[in-house]
Formats: C-alpha cells, sequence, structure tokens
C-alpha cells in the first residue's frame, strides 16, 4: 500500500476538473481514496481546503458512506452480510464469531454490510469483492487461511 504524500499532487487533475468547487466532493473523495488507497485525516483536511469546506462537512460526508476507507488496507477484507436473509440464516451469529476468531488477526479487516442482494445464499460474505455463499466459520476461516497462502 502506498504512503499518503505531503503534497497530494496526484489529486489536482480531479479537483481542476471539478472546479474546486464543493459540488464535487464525493468525486473528489472517490478519486483520493483511489489514488491513496484510504482517506487519512491530513488528506481530509486537504480536500477541505481545496473545496473551501469546513472539515466537518467533508468528514462527515466521508464517514457517511460505507466505501471510504479511514485506514489503509489489510491483507484480506471480509464482509459479514447481516440483511433479514442472512440474519435468519446465522449472519449475525457468524459475524459475531469472526470477529472473536480474528480479534487479533492484523491481516483481515472485518466488517459488516447490510444487503448484497444475493439472499438465496445466506448466510454469505463478501470476501475481497468477491461473495461467498453458504459460509460458517470454519469454511471462512479455511478461506481466509487459503488466501493468506496465495499472497506472495
Amino acid at each position: 500500500m502506498r504512503r499518503v504524500p505531503k503534497a497530494y499532487g496526484e489529486l489536482d487533475p480531479v479537483l481542476q476538473q471539478h472546479g474546486h468547487r464543493a459540488d464535487g466532493l464525493i468525486e473528489v473523495l472517490n478519486a483520493a481514496q483511489s489514488c491513496y488507497g484510504w482517506l487519512s485525516d491530513a488528506l481530509l483536511r486537504h480536500i477541505a481546503r481545496r473545496l473551501h469546506l469546513p472539515f466537518s462537512r467533508v468528514q462527515g460526508t466521508a464517514s457517511f458512506y460505507h466505501l471510504f476507507r479511514f485506514e489503509a488496507a489489510r491483507a484480506q477484507r471480509c464482509l459479514v452480510c447481516t440483511g433479514t436473509a442472512c440474519h435468519v440464516q446465522g449472519g449475525s451469529q457468524l459475524l459475531a464469531e469472526l470477529q472473536q476468531q480474528l480479534a487479533h488477526n492484523n491481516n483481515v479487516e472485518l466488517g459488516s454490510v447490510r444487503c448484497v442482494g444475493t439472499c438465496s445464499g445466506a448466510p454469505l460474505v463478501v470476501v475481497n469483492d468477491e461473495v461467498w455463499n453458504h459460509q460458517s466459520t470454519n469454511t471462512v476461516l479455511a478461506g481466509l487461511k487459503a488466501l493468506e497462502k496465495d499472497v506472495p
């Protein structure tokens, strides 16, 4: 993962494209995350200054949308669906068990998502943008372990 530089020069073309206007905030946030991998506090402050917005508005907007990251990515990202179908099929319990099992694993970012839209596969998880259907704690842990072996 690239470190976020102080200058943020890669973001300048996007800021110019949106005319340094506040109505381009979400597009600028998206571009910033694409360039730097995550939205650091310093990067959000830079965006606020360049768009002439209060930092609280930039941070509030970014934190409203689940797609924005505020930490550098870990090797694996695992999101457990807790929507209605997944909840009924044990998704919430799966999340709780994974939280316990992965509490000290710094290679896996664990979170939840309200619905993936693949209810027939409940309970499901999304690992690195790939949907895994009909999961249990053991199958998720085995899958994550297999992925770790594939990382050079």
